[in-house]
């Protein structure tokens, strides 16, 4: 606990999904006072959640403004978007609304790595943490990545420090986060059905720098530097040769090596993981740990070990199979345009013949302006399918869209057909899931499924 004091508050959780469950298990863990909503008017689990919440209040529909009044604080679950009009009257009239990462960082004793970004995140988290678990750091990967951050509150554990990623819906409800380390590490088009606009977007990111002690910044991408707080210090990434202090790319005759300042760290050919995307991430995660080195005592060169081990997320530019001398790869935590154009943009250099693209689900109200650029340039084709094929279609130049298809599996036969010995069929959708989805691991495996399928 940050505080002596005892915690008087009255709090109402609302949405109880893997979030919202979290933070009930935490204030029940902690003997705090509270109650429980869901937007939804019918909720299956609810005879599992009263089981484990014996005589909590529970509420089912969005609730008035003079209901939400009764509280001190609303912790919301990301999913639910805190600017609807019943939410902005409550705090109008002075009711306080959180998330389960401000109680995480209210009540936190060890050091946070936090991590946003439009793209990657989920990778440079999983491999920070990997690395420094590496190195006999003990490290936990948490937050947007799975395990809910207040669940590792709830059940101490003995950690060192907490890697955590935070997505923009996390970040809207963050008033002071205080970690040792934040960065973004990029910026691009993505829930623009929830956000006004990319200014919106971006506010919403920055607030991880909050208090923050250290920044890391992309060189590449001046968007991603702190702007509404300014961190005591920061270190610079880039796929360019790098300053002093920052971590960047260099050569050998024609070999690419991960340098830190003028030091030659790892050849990129070293890394288990493919592509120009996963070097920015992989040199990313080093900036990570190398701002909280001198705190934890850490061994990079332990940390290297396990950077070289690091296999890469399921469903993240995925080798699915080798058929006929084509590669297909499962890219389906690709859910917007920005994170497809950088698997893009990452396999075109490491691949032999042509590159063919499925993509296609929930737009989410997206241009793909930058999808259509990347196509142009380096793909051969594009196969789309789902509910928003038709937006997309109308987005992409007309010479690389090759079909247009109800379904992915419709999407993957035709790209199998047209595929010669060399080439890689990509399926990045750039897309949300739920359209024919559960989420996009169902999806990806589905994708595999159907790969198989084809042998």
């Amino acid at each position: 606990m940050t505080t002596a004091t005892v915690n008087t508050k009255h709090y109402l959780i609302v949405g109880l999904g893997l979030t919202g469950l979290s933070c009930a298990r935490f204030c029940q863990s902690r003997g705090y006072k509270f109650s429980l909503c869901d937007t939804r008017t019918e909720l299956p689990t609810i005879e599992s959640i009263r089981s484990e919440f014996p005589g909590v209040g529970i509420a089912l529909g969005l609730p008035d403004v003079e209901t939400l009044s009764q509280y001190d604080e609303l912790v919301v679950s990301p999913g639910i978007n805190v600017n609807t009009p019943v939410f902005i009257a409550a705090a109008e009239r002075g009711v306080t609304i959180s998330g389960d990462v401000q109680l995480f960082a209210e009540n936190r004793t060890q050091p946070v790595i936090a991590i946003t970004g439009s793209n990657g995140k989920s990778t440079v988290t999983s491999l920070v943490a990997d690395m420094l678990n590496a190195a006999g750091v003990k490290a936990a990967a948490c937050g947007n990545i799975g395990v809910p951050v207040l669940d590792l509150l709830t059940e101490p554990a003995n950690i060192d420090v907490y890697v955590a990623e935070l997505s923009s819906f996390q970040l809207e409800t963050t008033r002071n986060l205080g970690a040792e380390v934040a960065g973004i590490l990029n910026i691009s088009p993505d829930h623009m059905d929830r956000y006004a606009g990319m200014a919106d977007y971006e506010r919403a990111k920055q607030r991880i720098f909050q208090n923050a002690k250290h920044a890391v910044i992309n060189g590449d991408d001046d968007h991603t530097l702190p702007a509404l707080s300014v961190p005591q210090s920061s270190t610079k990434f880039s796929l360019r040769s790098p300053a002093s202090n920052d971590f960047g790319i260099t050569y050998e005759g024609d070999e690419l090596w991960l340098a830190h300042g003028s030091e030659r760290l790892i050849k990129a050919t070293e890394l288990s993981i493919r592509g120009m995307h996963n070097v920015a991430n992989a040199l990313a995660a080093l900036a990570f740990i190398d701002a909280l080195k001198p705190d934890l005592n850490i061994n990079l060169k332990k940390c290297l070990t396990g950077l070289k081990n690091f296999k890469g997320l399921d469903h993240r530019c995925q080798h699915v199979a080798l058929l006929k001398g084509v590669e297909y790869i499962n890219d389906s935590k690709g859910t917007n345009e920005g994170s497809t154009v950088a698997a893009i943009q990452g396999l075109e250099p490491v691949t032999s013949g042509d590159l063919w693209l499925i993509a296609g689900g929930e737009s989410k109200g997206q241009t793909f302006a930058e999808l259509a650029a990347a196509c142009e340039k380096q793909v051969a084709g594009v196969y789309l399918y789902g509910a928003d094929r038709a937006i997309m279609q109308s987005a992409l130049p007309a010479t690389v869209v090759n079909g247009v298809f109800n379904t992915l599996a419709e999407a993957l036969a035709a790209a199998s057909e047209n595929a010669a010995a060399g080439d890689t069929v990509l399926f990045s959708p750039a897309c949300a899931s739920f359209d024919q989805f559960r989420n996009y691991v169902h999806r990806g495996e589905f994708f595999r499924s159907c790969v198989e399928a084809l042998s």
